[in-house]
């Protein structure tokens, strides 16, 4: 419909097309108030070459109307268009944005954020400069180098820097064999730069060990170190780097030496015997070569050189020398000034040794060869700042090349007696970029520990609980042991501990009991690397993910004792308790707990059969398709079997056919089948061709179903454990009798660290773990990789529970990995001989200084991160004891005021919030993304914090901050308490005379005297009545747990 200017109506059927119309168009009064008020309209989109009518609209429609020009002056088309849409999308108008924007950017939506716009500001606010001089260093004045530090010890010097491609993208235009590497010259620039700062100016010798990969992601700390003078003044050269995201605290990071040599004081007379003013040289022939097709004809030999690497002009040649003309771009040219000699301009002048060959010597047919420089020999700067050069490069010995260089005027620039070439396979330059798979690939290893004998008091109270109704009774024994043996099906085996934890957690009366988990071979801890009980291996999983919503409550064990021996499991319980370890293995008189270390890794590629055919379970999903692509491209692969429960009716299933077939497989077979289903697999593997025999079975498949130990029941384990379990087990049954190569599958790290809101989850990939030792140990290839976190954000790894998840991975320590990453890890693990690897990538600085502020390191990484001192306000008692001095003698509104601090500051840490001003006392925790993921990490947050057992649903039964903070102070702060001393103060007269008799040496040996040592000193009063027995003998026969249990106070727990 149109309305008309005319009549300021609709415009009636042919009214437009009679030439009366528009006559009366010209001259009758433009009616365009009325026709906007016929219209009806509240949005109006203006098409024309300028925003001329917005105006008008809104005074004829009203101040609710709005105006909106698709184009407008002086402005850039496609954006105003954008924005015009964007405006009209906000108010309601359907848009069809595939239609608008590029291919597969609508589809690109972020997901909103949980919580609400607070519509803060959030500019970074800029950081006082600091300069190396600041720093007590030298400046270094060169783009390569940050600073240069003195070395009082040997008289030599220490320069450093870091290089990234986002700091130096011009790095970014040297790429070898797919690799982006700093240039041999540019460590010879460097070399030269740490030379200048002690007086030498020859680089004798400098021989390249190792390439410098600069990572696509982050960037490498680079040191330079020149060591002291020898007795003619000659000094050692070193050039050293590490990946910014290496893991490790300073001095355990692995730095790489990548190049060593020799500086020397003595400089060559600059010219030699060469005249570059007379130029091109006499009696040279011009070599008609075309510059951009021998840059194209470098990439076969592995180079990729981008337009700041491409700096060859011109070439002539003049018997076995050759002569060149080299030159930086213009964008170049300013920056050369700031070096010795630009990498890049070095670089090319290197080129020309392109045609120091007469091109029918490498006309045999050999295969083109990727070289690089190897050792430089007598290298002399002359001249600073070049930014074009030209250049003579002569043969000097077997892939060898004397280089001279001078500037434009024919000055002399550079020298060097001989450079050595060496050719590099693409293995090592891939080996020096797979960082990651010697940095992020762990396995368990079961520690002995040496278990201190407890004495001076009987065990403490015990009880057996074998189901839920074993929890009924008025006892209330300090420990309740759980014997989870019995059925060999995991289900049936977790869902039976399952109920127990449930009930264990829901009793109020049992907040202060510990419940005690024990298996029989349930982990590999003997040192056969074999599980006897897969199904009681879940249950590790399972409580594992138990300890980690409720810190410091539940204790699991292994052991190889009779399951009816009671005397047994007290001396076991006995052991445990003094061990002090959340998870233990006591098999025999041993006590072990396991522990993350490094795996070894192997360069050897394992092999896969071009004629065999790969199974990919979960083949259409992101991770199965990744690894499908991989197997192809970098394995070579040309058969596979795609299995996912929709098979080719899975979303761009037909795509990666297509995708896989031109990256070279020759058959790709997508099909649907529950692998959970017996039949359905037995039918899938028979149809594997003879010709083309199953040899490897890779399994991704995988279903999350989220929620805390308190949500789940049989039904939620059932629907996690088919694709694991079941169809593993079935898997592994099948295809015994098959000529398997490798038997991999992918689980998860969740079953090994307890992952919070995972318990399924954990519990099927546990039994995963030890099914693969099973499988092994029966001589049967078997391999299970315990992944980390993957950077995909689609599947199973998306969402905002997911997205909570990574938050508290990363203080943590655990970060995403990338395809790449993953993908080097699956190659570096299939080469070893683990049945259990766990590829993760681990920030160790984030774990020792999440655990100065917290409870610890975690046990599991205990070998990884030696413990560390916490800081002071961690080790003064932030939790219970130091949050009821802080109350102490305030009055109420302040002490509910303290309180809402903690919580907020709380929730603020848990929702990944900078601080806990955004934080409102009266905002619902649902309404700020509360979920029942991040509600346990509070609760374990505040009861740490507070000493206050909370349940579960704390967030749920109080739901803003405010009430929380006056729950905390109603179960702190007695009614009628307020401004009163906290009981801890009240009882300091016990206290003293409790610790008065104790020898000094009992409190040093127990790490105590110095924080005890002023109320060891005071005089002692009267005992009160219950107080226990503090004569010198009985205090002789207390061991450093029952000290401490004295010193703080807890007579109760020593009178048992």
């Amino acid at each position: 419909p149109v309305v008309s200017n005319v009549t300021g109506r609709l415009a009636e059927p042919g009214q437009l097309t009679d030439p009366a119309y528009w006559v009366g168009h010209v001259r009758r009064p433009v009616r365009f108030a009325d026709g906007i008020a016929a219209s009806g309209g509240q949005v109006f989109l203006e098409l024309g070459p300028g925003g001329a009518l917005t105006g008008a609209i809104t005074e004829s429609a009203g101040e609710d109307a709005v105006g909106v020009p698709a184009l407008r002056d002086e402005r850039g088309e496609a954006q105003t268009l954008l924005a015009a849409l964007a405006h009209l999308f906000v108010r309601g108008t359907k848009v069809n944005w595939a239609a608008v924007l590029p291919t597969g950017a609508a589809e690109a939506r972020v997901d909103l954020p949980t919580y609400a716009f607070d519509h803060r500001h959030y500019w970074l606010q800029a950081a006082p400069a600091t300069d190396a001089v600041a720093l007590g260093q030298s400046t270094a004045n060169h783009p390569l180098l940050g600073a240069v530090v003195e070395v009082p010890e040997t008289g030599g010097v220490l320069c450093t820097s870091r290089l990234s491609l986002r700091t130096h993208p011009w790095l970014a235009d040297h790429a070898v064999g797919g690799v982006v590497l700093v240039p041999g010259t540019g460590l010879v620039e460097l070399a030269v730069r740490a030379g200048d700062e002690v007086g030498c100016g020859m680089l004798d010798e400098l021989v390249i060990e190792a390439p410098l990969v600069v990572p696509e992601q982050g960037g490498v700390r680079v040191q330079v170190a020149v060591g002291g003078p020898d007795d003619e003044g000659a000094r050692t050269v070193a050039v050293y780097s590490v990946r910014e995201d290496a893991a490790g605290d300073i001095g355990s990071a692995a730095w790489t030496r990548h190049a060593t040599g020799t500086l020397t004081p003595a400089v060559p007379a600059a010219g030699g015997t060469f005249d570059f003013t007379a130029w091109p040289p006499p009696g040279a022939e011009r070599v008609e070569a075309d510059v951009d097709a021998f840059y194209s004809g470098l990439i076969e030999k592995g180079y990729t050189y981008g337009p700041v690497f491409q700096g060859l002009r011109a070439v002539w040649r003049r018997g076995d020398e050759v002569y060149a003309e080299v030159a930086l771009p213009d964008g170049q040219r300013a920056e050369a000034a700031r070096f010795g000699i630009h990498p890049a301009l070095l670089d090319a002048a290197l080129h020309a040794n392109g045609f120091v060959t007469p091109a029918d010597a490498t006309a045999s047919g050999a295969a083109p060869r990727t070289v690089l420089p190897f050792a430089w020999n007598r290298l002399a700067l002359h001249a600073s700042g070049a930014s074009a050069l030209r250049v003579r490069v002569a043969p000097s010995g077997p892939d060898a090349v004397a280089v001279q260089a001078a500037d434009e005027t024919g000055a002399p620039v550079l020298t060097t007696e001989s450079l050595v070439f060496r050719a590099v396979s693409a293995e090592q330059l891939e080996a020096a970029a797979g960082a990651p798979g010697a940095d992020a690939l762990f396995r368990v290893e079961w520690t002995d520990l040496a278990v201190p004998a407890r004495s001076g008091g009987p065990a403490p109270a015990w009880a057996r609980v074998a189901t839920p109704a074993d929890l009924v009774g008025d006892s209330v024994p300090e420990l309740l042991v759980v014997p989870a043996d019995g059925a060999d099906d995991a289900l049936e085996r977790t869902d039976r501990v399952l109920g127990v934890l449930q009930a264990w957690l829901a009793d109020e009366r049992l907040v202060d009991s510990r419940l005690v988990v024990v298996t029989r071979g349930a982990v590999a801890a003997a040192g056969e690397n074999t599980v006897a009980d897969p199904a009681g291996a879940a249950v590790w999983g399972l409580v594992r993910a138990a300890q980690a919503e409720n810190p410091d409550r539940i204790t699991l064990i292994d052991t190889d004792m009779p399951p009816a021996d009671d005397e047994s499991l007290a001396d076991l319980l006995t052991t445990a308790a003094a061990a002090g370890e959340p998870q233990l293995a006591l098999h025999g008189t041993t006590v072990r707990a396991p522990r993350l270390v490094r795996a070894a890794t192997a360069a050897a590629d394992p092999g896969w059969d071009p004629d065999g055919t790969v199974l990919v379970t979960g083949g259409t999903g992101s991770l199965g398709a990744l690894l499908a692509r991989h197997l192809v491209e970098r394995h070579g692969v040309r058969h596979l079997l795609l299995a996912s429960r929709r098979g080719p009716d899975a979303g761009g299933a037909r795509d990666l056919v297509a995708e896989l077939t031109a990256l070279g497989a020759t058959t790709v077979r997508v099909a649907a089948c529950d692998i959970a289903d017996r039949d359905a697999l037995a039918a899938l593997l028979d149809s594997v061709p003879d010709e083309h025999p199953l040899t490897a079975v890779l399994h991704t498949a995988g279903v999350l179903d989220d929620g805390v130990i308190g949500t789940l029941d049989r039904e939620r384990l059932a629907h996690v454990f088919a694709p694991k379990v079941a169809a593993v087990r079935h898997l592994d049954e099948l295809t015994r009798t098959r000529d398997l190569t490798t038997f991999a599958v992918f689980s998860s790290a969740s079953g090994l660290f307890g992952s919070a809101g995972q318990g399924n989850y954990a519990a099927a990939n546990a039994w995963l773990d030890a099914a693969m030792a099973r499988r092994r140990a029966a001589g049967l290839p078997a391999l299970s990789l315990a992944w980390g976190p993957w950077e995909q954000t689609t599947g199973m790894t998306a969402g905002a529970e997911a997205a909570a998840r990574t938050r508290g991975n990363r203080r943590g320590g655990i970060l995403p990995l990338t395809p790449r990453e993953g993908l080097a890890l699956f190659d570096a693990a299939l080469a070893g001989d683990d049945p259990l690897l766990v590829p993760v990538k681990l920030d160790l600085r984030a774990v020792r200084a999440e655990a100065a502020t917290g409870p610890g390191v975690p046990p599991l990484l205990r070998q990884l991160v030696p413990a560390g001192r916490q800081s002071a306000r961690a080790a003064a008692g932030d939790g219970g004891d130091g949050l009821l001095r802080r109350l102490a003698g305030l009055d109420r509104d302040r002490q509910e005021a303290l309180l809402l601090d903690v919580v907020r500051g709380h929730v603020a840490g848990v929702l990944g919030h900078t601080g806990a001003d955004g934080v409102g006392a009266e905002t619902a925790f649902k309404d700020a993304g509360f979920d029942s993921l991040t509600s346990v990490e509070l609760r374990n947050r505040l009861r740490a914090a507070t000493g206050v057992n909370l349940s579960a649903t704390v967030v749920f039964d109080y739901p803003t901050p405010l009430a929380l903070a006056r729950h905390l102070h109603g179960a702190l702060v007695p009614e009628g308490a307020a401004g009163q001393r906290p009981a801890a103060e009240a009882d300091e007269e016990r206290l003293r005379h409790a610790l008065i008799s104790l020898p000094l040496e009992r409190f040093r040996e127990a790490g105590l005297l110095d924080a005890l040592v002023e109320l060891a000193a005071l005089e002692p009063g009267a005992p009160t009545s219950g107080a226990p027995d503090t004569t010198p003998g009985a205090l002789a026969d207390l061991d450093v747990d029952d000290l401490v249990h004295l010193a703080l106070g807890d007579s109760e727990s020593l009178e048992g």
